[in-house]
């Protein structure tokens, strides 16, 4: 049974039914999905969910999707909360828990979740064919999820696209068309697209449905901290939908009385300092977003005009958060800690959640004694160009005992450049 109500803008409330419809057509804000939630109170139970399989689906009540999941819904999502304690203890804070999408099925990042129900909406709605703009982490997820469903599938990118995304795209035979030009106007090109050819576009006329998917971020972070609510979560910020998502999948646990403790948590944005229009706009106390022209290594990150960089800044202030951005030398040394403290081997944004999170810590802005959840989204494997460059040369030596006991005994190669200082002892 679904609890889907239609469709209602987020700022004038006009109501909609369930369709295709990329935004309001009175007031032109975007749309995001009505329930029932008093029926998803009375149709399920975290006692209830303890019998289902870990994944998204495990969620469906909350979810536009109707009914059981089919067999061809895949596991995607039930990825693990994982204590931290090195890396809690770097940054200065008692509890630390990384969310690791990282490890995200098909395709090691937070984008199968909303792929997966933005498929699940284009089969209801009869398209053949999807597609999207994309920085790399949606291009691989949708490419991927329409190979195993069955749709055409078209990704548009900016040229400078990462390699390794481009490969995990291509190699599930969707057709990828790379455009001069940054993300902001692709996606403008994607809104035209839209109106002339019958195709769900899963971050345009699909995006309210989409968007959903990463509301599962929120209810597994709850469920795995024992229905609780952390002190605070700092997630990366690109359109700016999964910070806004969390945090509404925290109201409607609280709505339901699922979450025990009456403490919120505070929501935190992380930026790169080359594209930051939502930080600079949580910063300086304004709600309007400046769009800014991306230059960071942070590709994935690289939204200058975010399509929901308004509900965030506003989601971040209403729960007592903030937000901060890092610079690219940050954001590597960032993927280093991680990798250092926690063997977690995350994409330029993990190094943007990581930074920033170490400044929120120094700024007070987190409680260091209350639990502090890290939203890690995407692979390191996938951005290996930010980290080669700052590798050590390897060794070669003759396969000789003596010359690698010549080697242990030599004096170190020049430091590689410092990870982040630890903050605490």
């Amino acid at each position: 049974m679904s609890f889907e109500l239609g469709l209602q803008c987020r700022d004038c409330g006009k109501q909609f039914p369930p369709q295709p419809m990329a935004g309001c057509d009175e007031c032109f804000a975007p749309l995001e999905v009505r329930y029932d939630l008093e029926g998803i109170g009375h149709a399920v139970s975290p006692d209830r969910l303890r019998t289902r399989a870990h994944s998204i689906w495990r969620y469906r009540e909350f979810l536009p999707v109707a009914d059981e999941p089919s067999a061809r819904e895949r596991p995607v999502g039930g990825t693990p909360l994982l204590a931290a304690p090195t890396l809690a203890k770097a940054l200065g804070v008692r509890d630390l828990y990384i969310k690791n999408d990282a490890v995200n099925f098909p395709t090691l990042s937070f984008k199968d979740r909303v792929v997966a129900i933005a498929l699940s909406k284009a089969r209801e709605f009869g398209f053949s064919t999807v597609a999207c703009s994309s920085t790399g982490n949606l291009a691989n997820a949708l490419a991927a999820g329409a190979a195993a469903a069955g749709f055409e599938a078209y990704i548009f990118t900016p040229a400078d696209l990462e390699e390794a995304k481009i490969a995990n795209t291509l190699v599930y035979g969707a057709r990828l068309i790379k455009f001069k030009g940054n993300y902001d106007q692709v996606n403008r090109l994607c809104s035209e697209i839209a109106q002339r050819y019958p195709w769900g576009i899963v971050n345009v006329n699909l995006r309210p449905y989409y968007a959903e998917g990463s509301k599962t971020v929120g209810y597994e972070i709850a469920e795995q901290l024992g229905w609780r609510l952390p002190g605070a979560v700092v997630c990366p910020m690109a359109g700016g939908s999964l910070i806004g998502k969390i945090a509404k999948a925290f109201d409607e646990l609280r709505q339901l009385g699922w979450v025990t403790n009456s403490e919120g948590a505070r929501i935190c944005g992380a930026q790169a300092t080359g594209c930051s229009p939502i930080s600079q706009a949580v910063k300086a106390g304004r709600d309007e977003i400046e769009p800014q022209r991306p230059n960071t290594i942070a590709r994935s990150l690289a939204i200058g005009s975010p399509a929901d960089g308004f509900y965030a800044a506003r989601t971040i202030r209403q729960t007592g958060g903030w937000a901060e951005d890092a610079t690219d030398a940050e954001i590597v040394a960032g993927m280093q800690l991680l990798a250092r403290t926690e063997g977690i081997f995350g994409e330029t944004a993990a190094g943007v959640t990581v930074a920033v999170a170490q400044k929120l810590v120094a700024q007070k802005r987190v409680d260091p004694d209350r639990p502090l959840v890290l939203v890690i989204t995407g692979n390191g494997l996938k951005t290996l160009d930010a980290i080669n460059s700052v590798q050590a040369p390897i060794p070669v030596l003759a396969p000789k005992l003596s010359n690698l006991e010549a080697y242990l005994a030599a004096p170190l190669p020049p430091a590689q450049p410092a990870a982040l200082a630890p903050t605490a002892a």
